[in-house]
């Protein structure tokens, strides 16, 4: 099991990225929680990882902090939950919102992650109620975006706006909501500096 990785961030193509260590690059699949949190390209970071073994595929997956690895690690246990279908969760909301639906047996709040039908939330709500205290899952902590600004010659918005269409996309919100979603976020921004602010005004206005 790799329990973490720590080197160069090379590549951030979010949800995908790739983090280079002693030669290596390692392509790994982060949630949008954690993508909010990473520096720049070329910063040492380190990411506490998720390994996955699959018929078709060896999957690395990457979080920020221990914590929303172990709401991940206890995620893909839960029935019709898979590696996808978390990361889409852990996304559209941090470990302490998480767990306030959970408390308040808001089903409805969670069907609006791209995957999550009524009975997929109701059966979470009911899995976990017991579990949250005993994860310390409702430990917030504010995510900040970190690392020093891209000049102001270097902005790109339409670039940002394919890329932030492109993200919501892969995490599985149809491509109609992805557009929209991300066409008022910009609204709302006026001068977007990055893509991730673009995905983390949609995630807020799709799942509030």
């Amino acid at each position: 099991m790799i329990g973490y990785i720590r080197g160069e961030l090379i590549e951030k193509q979010p949800p995908h990225l790739v983090i280079e260590t002693y030669g290596v690059g390692y392509e790994i699949e982060a949630s949008m929680q954690t993508f909010f949190k990473l520096p720049t390209v070329s910063s040492d970071i380190k990411l506490y990882t998720h390994f996955v073994v699959r018929e078709d595929a060896q999957l690395l997956f990457g979080f920020f902090d221990r914590l929303e690895r172990t709401l991940f690690r206890v995620l893909i246990k839960a029935n019709g939950v898979g590696p996808k279908l978390a990361i889409a969760i852990l996304s559209g909301m941090s470990t302490a919102e998480f767990s306030a639906c959970i408390l308040r047996e808001d089903a409805a709040t969670l069907t609006k992650i791209p995957g999550v039908g009524k009975k997929t939330a109701e059966r979470l709500v009911v899995e976990f109620k017991d579990k949250i205290a005993t994860l310390g899952l409702d430990q917030e902590q504010d995510f900040v975006l970190t690392g020093a600004e891209l000049p102001s010659a270097a902005f790109n918005t339409n670039a940002y706006i394919e890329e932030a269409q492109s993200a919501l996309i892969a995490l599985g919100y149809k491509p109609v909501i992805a557009t929209k979603a991300v066409a008022a976020a910009h609204k709302k921004i006026g001068t977007v500096n990055s893509c991730e602010e673009l995905i983390r005004v949609s995630l807020k206005s799709m799942v509030s």
